[in-house]
């Protein structure tokens, strides 16, 4: 008789140390490029699949909670886990270093841009980038859309997002809030429609059981303070976020460039939900078209720099805070002020996701499972698909045309493009970079790479100035 032998459960990782999660966050930041749906597959790797940090359920419970949040769901979602960790010190520690590889490749780029982004063959790379960036967007739509639109409801949804945003010009907030209203409320009363998936999806594999993990199944002690303790927590994020911007104001007054960035970038920590897509969408029509702080090819070429480095996608909002001190400098030197104003748009733009953690992940750990919650992340996802359909047309207009003509029907507003002022050539990296990703599936970098290097090959021939 054959005895049958039962494997054995997984023994759980020991406890690790501050110091060695460091370095295992290092890691991950040094790896995040291509947006958050790649550096979110990293974490997944690395902290799941690899440590057993923590387990396939918890994991997605917290990235519903980041993707409900205002600002870079990625970076969010480090914090979160890190302070489930470490505490506090693992959530900054986890943050930062998630942002500080993005930030000091941002910036030294945007040196090099504001110093030489005149000369051709510099203007020549960023022409080749900005149309790999159009076909990136295009895969964030379908990525997206795959993975959230699965039924009429979610259809309709999306929909609905894209005709408010792109021909009534309904502000990115108030889509966003109406949809995770009517997810939360579907959710609430248990409409199937409603039920969230997981985010932006792990690798597919093996579930990693959360009782097999580093942090099992159990409420850690930290996940329970105090009213007082709230409030301490509170105070401080708080004052590290707005005192600064109150202080411009005071200094400067609410017309310097530097109290612009402060107040707008900390708008948009606030109202900024659905992903990094999502928030460039609002930043670009703001940015570019309120403020006149760059131009919307410029608006391209920072994106493209993100696509192109680790950390968040949204580091482009360093970019764009450096250029508009840098064209608004006062008394300062121009670089001075271009440096000053992208460490400040990224200031206001991060601390508050501490806020978000710090304050609300104690409370969403208790809320696991919650179905409200997960049919109003259900909805708001399906509307991204939509807010992000309009600035992948955004891009396409500013990328494919030279002039677009503002339209007005009734209470409609939209653009379009001039047909004479199609550039072939930058139709011919566009549409060979989709060719690349969708039928090929190149990866980002490889395809940036690809099309960068034709912008400067088509200079050099002669073909673009």
């Amino acid at each position: 008789m054959t005895a049958v032998v039962l494997d054995a459960a997984p023994q759980r990782p020991q406890p690790v140390t501050l110091g060695e999660a460091f370095w295992v966050w290092l890691r991950i930041a040094a790896l995040s490029f291509g947006g958050p749906a790649g550096q979110i597959a990293v974490m997944h790797r690395i902290l799941v699949e690899e440590k057993r940090w923590i387990g396939e359920h918890r994991f997605l419970h917290a990235l519903n909670y980041c993707m409900l949040l205002p600002g870079p769901e990625a970076q969010q979602l480090a914090t979160y886990i890190g302070w489930l960790l470490h505490r506090t010190r693992g959530g900054i520690v986890a943050g930062v270093l998630f942002v500080l590889p993005g930030a000091l490749s941002i910036m030294a780029l945007s040196w090099v841009y504001a110093l030489y982004g005149k000369l051709g063959i510099v203007s020549a790379l960023f022409f080749g980038l900005k149309a790999a960036v159009l076909a990136i967007v295009l895969q964030a739509v379908m990525r997206i859309g795959k993975r959230s639109l699965r039924n009429t409801t979610m259809r309709v949804i999306a929909a609905s997002a894209f005709v408010a945003i792109f021909f009534a010009g309904v502000p990115f907030p108030v889509i966003i809030l109406a949809a995770g209203i009517i997810g939360f409320v579907g959710g609430r009363r248990g409409a199937t429609a409603f039920k969230a998936g997981g985010g932006h999806g792990s690798s597919g594999g093996e579930i990693v059981a959360d009782a097999d993990t580093l942090l099992g199944e159990e409420l850690p002690a930290h996940a329970n303070p105090g009213f007082r303790q709230s409030l301490r927590v509170a105070l401080i994020w708080l004052a590290l976020w707005l005192l600064p911007v109150a202080a411009l104001l005071l200094l400067l007054g609410s017309g310097s460039v530097f109290s612009q960035i402060a107040t707008f970038f900390s708008t948009m920590a606030m109202v900024t939900f659905g992903g990094a897509y999502a928030v460039l969408a609002y930043v670009a029509q703001e940015a570019v078209q309120s403020y006149h702080w760059l131009s919307p090819g410029e608006m391209l070429d920072g994106l493209g720099m993100a696509e192109t480095t680790p950390g968040p996608l949204i580091m482009v909002l360093q970019f764009v805070g450096f250029l508009g001190a840098y064209r608004h400098p006062g008394l300062l030197p121009p670089l001075l002020a271009g440096t000053l104003g992208g460490l400040l748009a990224t200031w206001v733009t991060f601390v508050p996701c501490f806020l978000w953690i710090f304050l609300g992940a104690p409370f969403i750990e208790r809320l696991r499972g919650n179905a409200a919650l997960a049919g109003a992340l259900s909805a708001i996802t399906a509307a991204v698909v939509g807010v992000v359909l309009n600035l992948a047309i955004w891009f396409a207009l500013h990328t494919l045309f030279r002039a677009v003509t503002p339209l007005s029907v009734g209470a409609l507003r939209f653009d379009l493009p001039v047909p004479s002022s199609l550039d072939p050539w930058a139709l011919l990296l566009s549409a060979g970079a989709m060719v690349a990703m969708f039928k090929f599936n190149t990866g980002v970098i490889v395809t940036l790479a690809t099309t960068s290097a034709l912008g400067v090959a088509f200079y050099a021939a002669g073909f673009i100035g």
